[in-house]
Parts: structure tokens; C-alpha cells; sequence
């Protein structure tokens, strides 16, 4: 049976703290070399919202540390969706979950504002893989990308002293999350279709003549080719138009900022030079490669970043038109 919530342990933040740094040195080291150049206090609240969202996908995706998809069957899916909602709801109205990762959403919450609304819009992406959910458009796309990277953005930029009134910068660190996403999207093609997903708009499948289905077999892997270097132009854009937010975060959070930025558009520029056989093996960044990024990522902190204009979808766009659909 399962112990009361209101009688387990008052968590420690220093336990968490550690929790929170093992998490994000396992489960993505991109990330957490770029969380490097923060000041402690924002490092440690980065790594906690981390650990948050990291136990959130596992759940959902039956995966450990971002591993391979799981084969549940999708009945399973709404339990699991139950349960992130669950441990949220008690991690911030302040209450111990017995979940380490919950906790330290808890923690981060109370210490910066989160709220639950923020948390709840990057919950209703696993909420859209729970119904086993596929884009037909580039609008639909973008809409899961909001969900489960763009509002993970917001919630960073709030962890970096971000005002939640401030629309256009949050709408800016939204970007940035889109950006990461479409780049993810653009490298796991494989590991999405070996557990049953497509995160390519069927719209872009079907411009390409590519049946559903059946976009990694060889005779269509040229013009899938096509389909993910969209992806990557779309994620080029949403990186522009991050880098004119990040441009108003003190020195050392643009910094950090920056280098993820490099770091995952390296990935998706990647994917797309990649050829037909890329989705072959893993695509990822070298140590080296990353060191480059947080080199040259420290020089443009220095100074300003060319204007970009806004892509079509942003922030504000995909959340009305998310509450239209849902209506």
C-alpha cells in the first residue's frame, strides 16, 4: 500500500540537488554541459525543473533515462498519464510525493514562481502521446512541439529570472524549445517508428509520395531525406528568433543559452546533410564538437544578435489555437 502522501519524509533540497545533477549528467549531456555556465542557484534550479520533465517522459514513454520507447499497450498509457498528474498536483501545492524528481519540481516551483498552469501545458503533450496522437500539419506539429519542448522553454525562462509577464521574451525561450524539439524529432525517426509513433506531419508524408507507415523503407528514404531537412529549416528559424531573447539574459545565462542552442541545431543540421542511411545509427555531438559550441557560444554572448523575424507559429498562436481544438 502505498504511504499517504502527508505522512512521507519533508524532502531535502541539497538530496534533491544531487538527484537532480546525477539525472540530467545521465539523461541528456548536451544539456547538462550547457547548464555548466550558469551561477550556482540558477544551475541547480535548472537541474531540478530538469529532473521534473526527465521522470515525466520516462513515465510516459516506459523508457529509463530517455531510452528506447516502450510497448505497453496504450491502455496503459492513461495510467501513466494519471500519475504524472497525480505527483504534479501534490509537488506544487507543496506536498511531499515520495518521488525525488516531483519533488524537486516542488522545490524550483515555490523558489520561482512556476505555476501549475506552466506545468500543465507541457503535461497535455504526454497527454497527445497517450491518445496515440499524429500531426497531419505543420501546425499540428508545431503544437506538439509546444507541448512538450516550447512550454518546457517558458518554464526555464522563468527559472532564469524571466518575468511571466514579460510575453515576448517567454515567447522568444518558446522558440528555443520548438527549435530543440524539431531537431529530436528530425534525429529519432527510427527509435519513434520502432514504438509506434510518426511525428512527421502526414501532409509532408504525403507532398514527399511517401506512404504512411512507411517512410524508413529504403525505396522511400531520399524523400524522407526531403521531409527532415523541412524540419531542420523550420528549426533554423525557431533558433534565429531564440537568440534575440536569450540576448536580454545576463551574460552567463546567454552564454548557456547559446551553447545548447549550437549544440542541438548541430544535431539537426546533421540529420539533414545525413543522407538516406543516417537514421542508421544515432546521430549526437562529440565532446569536442560540444567544447566548440560553448567556445564560440561564449564569444556571441559578447555581443548582439542580427534581428530575426518571428516565425509563423509561436507561443501565443499555438496555445489559442490548442484551447480551439480542445473546446
Amino acid at each position: 500500500m502505498t504511504e499517504p502522501a502527508a505522512a512521507l519524509p519533508e524532502p531535502d533540497r541539497a538530496a534533491l540537488v544531487a538527484h537532480a545533477r546525477e539525472t540530467i549528467a545521465r539523461g541528456s549531456k548536451s544539456f547538462a554541459a550547457a547548464s555548466r555556465l550558469f551561477g550556482r542557484t540558477t544551475r541547480e534550479r535548472v537541474w531540478l525543473l530538469y529532473a521534473w520533465c526527465r521522470a515525466c517522459d520516462d513515465i510516459a514513454d516506459e523508457q529509463d533515462l530517455g531510452g528506447e520507447l516502450g510497448t505497453t499497450p496504450g491502455g496503459d498509457a492513461a495510467e501513466r498519464l494519471a500519475t504524472i498528474r497525480r505527483l504534479t498536483d501534490l509537488a506544487m501545492a507543496g506536498l511531499p510525493t515520495g518521488n525525488p524528481s516531483f519533488d524537486a519540481l516542488g522545490v524550483v516551483a515555490r523558489e520561482c514562481g512556476l505555476t501549475r498552469g506552466m506545468a500543465e501545458d507541457v503535461i497535455d503533450g504526454f497527454a497527445l502521446d497517450a491518445e496515440d496522437w499524429t500531426p497531419r500539419s505543420e501546425a499540428d506539429l508545431l503544437r506538439y512541439c509546444f507541448h512538450v519542448a516550447g512550454a518546457v522553454g517558458v518554464m526555464m525562462a522563468v527559472v532564469m529570472g524571466v518575468a511571466p509577464d514579460d510575453d515576448d521574451t517567454l515567447d522568444r525561450a518558446c522558440d528555443l524549445g520548438l527549435a530543440f524539439q524539431l531537431g529530436n524529432i528530425a534525429r529519432d525517426v527510427a527509435e519513434d517508428d520502432r514504438g509506434g509513433r510518426c511525428y512527421l506531419p502526414a501532409e509532408w508524408l504525403a507532398e514527399a509520395d511517401i506512404p504512411p507507415g512507411e517512410q524508413l523503407r529504403p525505396c522511400y528514404r531520399a524523400a524522407l531525406v526531403g521531409v527532415v531537412q523541412r524540419l531542420a529549416v523550420l528549426a533554423a528559424d525557431y533558433e534565429a528568433s531564440a537568440r534575440v531573447g536569450a540576448a536580454r539574459l545576463g551574460y552567463r545565462q546567454r552564454w548557456a543559452i547559446l551553447s545548447a542552442a549550437g549544440i542541438y541545431g548541430a544535431i539537426a543540421r546533421k540529420v539533414a546533410a545525413g543522407g538516406p542511411r543516417v537514421w542508421d545509427a544515432r546521430v549526437f555531438t562529440s565532446r569536442g564538437e560540444k567544447i566548440a559550441h560553448v567556445l564560440r557560444a561564449g564569444l556571441h554572448a559578447l555581443g548582439r544578435p542580427a534581428g530575426a523575424p518571428r516565425p509563423k507559429w509561436s507561443r501565443t498562436s499555438l496555445k489559442a489555437m490548442a484551447g480551439r481544438q480542445e473546446a
